[in-house]
């Protein structure tokens, strides 16, 4: 709230009449211990116009991604988003709206949802998607609750080149419901090991998870994993990046069971990491299973068509023992910016999208393959993000900061096999020549500072 209107006078009739002497008095039952010892040392008191002068000083001390040359990736990217997103999910018809539990009064936020479940289904090939989670971590971790449920099986076989972020996320759902997570290592491509995977689902699984792309960017053989997936009865829950799709053969028809992933690279800003959009799609089989909400068509007494969700399977709608899901935020808003993005640029914009990441991230891929101080530990087999490591990553990414530039991830700590120095670098369509050229110097030690 920009503005405050209580007057002391109003605050003092606030407290009288709850039998209150002073502000103090509501802090009360806060114990001693946790309260602040002293006022807090933020200045004097300024005017309005002080105060907006101020912020917007702080402000101007941010140094936002949006405004670098940014190859950060690993579930999160640096992509244009058209101006008619903005102006849509600035319409108040959908940017104050709930829930639309009341058909009758909902029908354009219905019918947006029920668009954009069209869209994920299209592009994952699946039956039916939901009408959104609440980021692909989650949306995953929803598929696994929903394979062990399907399977009766309390156990599922990840990948080793996973998102740190998304393992985490598995690993805090599993611990509740005692699923075991056993992890597959990746081969000397970067890719699931066929022999471990073998060896893995030896044992009764209720899933095998597939990242395609991986973390590493490298592109899995997904018909062999689903092939050995389901040879030994387990389901095919496939974390896939939505943008790979435009190129990558679709879960679909590799027999997938469960697609998710996340949606942010459809028109979302990285706004620090938040909010995001989960997108899940499934077969018309485990429909019944799916967390979540689904928008339907259908027509009214007078033969007109119309939408309204159905499936609920959430604990408010029926028993609370056969719910599978607690998920309840309306994720409406990013699902409509979603929708509006792949609607603004078709399907040959989309497909441009992804076929200009891709080319981009292999001329900067050759480009460093000629510097000596660069090492790329896997092949050629990505998509639109690489591993690549250097010497001393602290050193190269404050060298990197100081020319405007974001040059990627490290992940050593998180994936030591790859040693320290290691770094996920990402390449969108953004990019230029010119920012490939000064990544590619800034890694060879050439040109000063910003």
């Amino acid at each position: 709230m920009s503005y405050i209107q209580n007057t002391d006078a109003d605050r003092l009739e606030m407290l009288a009449r709850i039998g209150a002497a002073s502000f103090e008095d509501l802090l009360e039952p806060v114990p001693p211990g946790v309260r602040a010892g002293a006022p807090l040392e933020i200045g004097d008191p300024m005017s309005e116009s002080e105060t907006a002068a101020h912020l917007r000083a702080l402000a101007d001390r941010n140094d936002p991604a949006g405004e670098t040359v940014s190859f950060l990736g690993g579930g999160i990217y640096d992509r244009f988003m058209p101006a008619t997103v903005r102006y849509v999910l600035s319409r108040s018809e959908f940017y104050t709206s709930y829930t639309p539990y009341q058909a009758e009064v909902s029908q354009g936020t219905l019918q947006a949802i029920y668009e954009y479940q069209t869209m994920i289904a299209r592009l994952t090939a699946m039956d039916a998607a939901n009408a959104s989670m609440y980021d692909g971590a989650t949306a995953l971790a929803e598929a696994m609750l929903m394979a062990c449920q399907i399977k009766r099986t309390p156990r599922i076989v990840v990948p080793a080149a996973l998102s740190p972020r998304v393992r985490a996320v598995l690993r805090s759902y599993a611990v509740g419901k005692g699923i075991a997570i056993d992890e597959i290592p990746w081969g000397a491509g970067g890719t699931i090991d066929p022999g471990a995977l073998a060896a893995a689902l030896k044992e009764k699984a209720a899933a095998v998870v597939l990242a395609q792309p991986n973390f590493f960017g490298m592109i899995e053989d997904a018909r062999a994993v689903s092939e050995s997936a389901h040879a030994a009865g387990a389901l095919l829950v496939v974390l896939a990046d939505p943008v790979s799709l435009a190129l990558l053969e679709p879960p679909g028809e590799y027999e997938a069971d469960i697609v998710v992933g996340e949606g942010q690279s459809l028109g979302l800003p990285q706004s620090f990491g938040g909010p995001l959009l989960g997108f899940m799609a499934t077969r018309t089989e485990h429909i019944r299973k799916c967390p979540g909400r689904l928008i339907s068509a259908t027509v009214d007494l007078d033969g007109k068509r119309g939408y309204t969700m159905t499936l609920q399977t959430r604990e408010q709608h029926i028993r609370r023992e056969k719910a599978t899901s607690n998920i309840c935020t309306n994720e409406g808003l990013m699902a409509l910016a979603a929708t509006v993005w792949l609607a603004t640029l078709g399907e040959e914009g989309f497909r441009e999208v992804a076929v200009q990441s891709a080319s981009k991230a292999r001329t900067l891929y050759r480009m460093l393959a000629g510097e000596g101080s660069v090492t790329l530990p896997f092949g050629k087999g990505f998509f639109q993000e690489f591993v690549m490591s250097v010497p001393d990553p602290a050193e190269f990414v404050s060298r990197a900061r100081r020319r405007g530039v974001l040059p990627g991830i490290p992940i050593g700590a998180d994936f030591p096999a790859l040693g320290e120095g290691a770094m996920l670098v990402a390449v969108t369509e953004k990019r230029t020549r010119a920012d490939l050229e000064l990544l590619r110097d800034i890694a060879a030690g050439k040109g000063g500072g910003r």
